[in-house]
């Protein structure tokens, strides 16, 4: 056994095992991106940093060993302000938001693009549901909103903007059409008091504001009113879903939230934005929610009967993408749910139809 101390605490180790697997013997949490149980090991997000006080040296603890006599720092001042600048250099080039800009320059912080998905899957109920869990008055606010999301809406740039006030009124004034609205519970029991942290992408060239666009497949027509739930299902189906579908399950969220990082909107740009939709899975690839951990290319490094993601380009300018031999239609053909599932933030994601 290597017997070593992790924040004062004695601890000990199979030969082999990571300073990372001894602070979580010892209670100890250490956060982490790049690393997975059962993946093998390779540092690139830097948020896992210690301090060697034996060297006073700073190493990665998801790859560095447990050595016998080890002392390590894992919760002290300089390493916490370590990993918050790890944290910085990550959302420097961080070219994606968290929220979407309707939803952020809403005064109510209504969950714009999920409505706009369950209306267009047909998804009434679930819209009507959505609506109520978020009211926090005996009114909708959006009646007497001059329409602060329509005038962000991205798709304006496009054409014109998503008619999101009125679907909204339209939900509103049918709350008991499905049965969804129960009377005897206070309506602050349904609101959500999770605060938001968004990540800014900055000014977009047109190529790149067109990017979302490939989402819209099922467009039908554009309505400016509403009679019936199935035109504003028609209208919600232009949405260019600006969000990022893992908002509230990404791990580099989480990491900024409890550090009290704010993304300085200022980006590095070293790739332009693109989204990737594999027709024949529905795997979708945003390039500017990737942060290079390297997990979905290491978690199919066995693959040898299809094509899988890897590494191209090298250095500070390499991305995550499709093999150069290969399109983007032939990957991952049996491993889509997989790569998804170790993705840190909304990189990855399924396009389903009926979401």
């Amino acid at each position: 056994m290597i017997r070593l101390k992790v924040d004062n605490i004695d601890t000990a180790v199979e030969e082999g095992q990571t300073i990372l697997d001894a602070a979580m013997k010892a209670g100890i949490s250490i956060p982490t991106l790049c690393h997975m149980d059962g993946v093998e090991h390779y540092s690139s997000c830097m948020v896992c940093m210690v301090r060697d006080r034996n060297k006073d040296a700073y190493i990665p603890s998801c790859t560095a060993l447990a050595q016998e006599g080890m002392d390590v720092d894992a919760s002290g001042a300089d390493v916490l302000e370590l990993r918050k600048k790890a944290l910085e250099l990550l959302f420097s080039e961080h070219r994606a938001e968290c929220e979407a800009p309707c939803r952020v320059v809403c005064p109510a912080g209504y969950n714009i693009p999920l409505m706009n998905r369950l209306l267009a899957a047909g998804k009434f109920r679930e819209a009507t549901e959505l609506v109520i869990s978020e009211l926090d008055s005996p009114e909708i606010r959006c009646l007497t909103c001059p329409g602060y999301c329509e005038n962000a809406c991205r798709r304006k740039k496009v054409d014109k903007p998503i008619s999101i006030r009125k679907m909204k009124i339209l939900i509103s004034e049918n709350l008991d059409s499905f049965g969804a609205y129960d009377h005897e519970i206070p309506l602050s029991e349904y609101i959500d008091p999770r605060k938001r942290f968004s990540s800014r992408i900055g000014k977009l060239s047109d190529d790149e504001l067109r990017q979302w666009l490939k989402e819209c497949v099922r467009e039908g027509r554009r309505f400016d009113s509403f009679e019936d739930f199935g035109s504003a299902g028609e209208e919600a189906m232009s949405c260019m879903h600006c969000d990022c579908r893992a908002a509230e399950d990404c791990r580099l969220r989480e990491l900024a939230q409890a550090t009290g990082l704010k993304d300085k909107g200022s980006k590095v740009v070293n790739a332009t934005i693109t989204k990737k939709i594999n027709k024949n899975t529905g795997l979708i690839f945003e390039n500017a929610k990737c942060i290079k951990c390297g997990l979905c290319v290491r978690v199919c490094e066995d693959s040898i009967d299809e094509p899988a993601l890897c590494f191209i380009h090298r250095g500070f300018v390499s991305i995550i993408s499709e093999p150069l031999t290969e399109e983007f239609d032939n990957i991952l053909k049996t491993q889509t749910d997989k790569v998804i599932s170790v993705c840190p933030t909304g990189a990855l994601a399924k396009f389903n139809t009926n979401e």
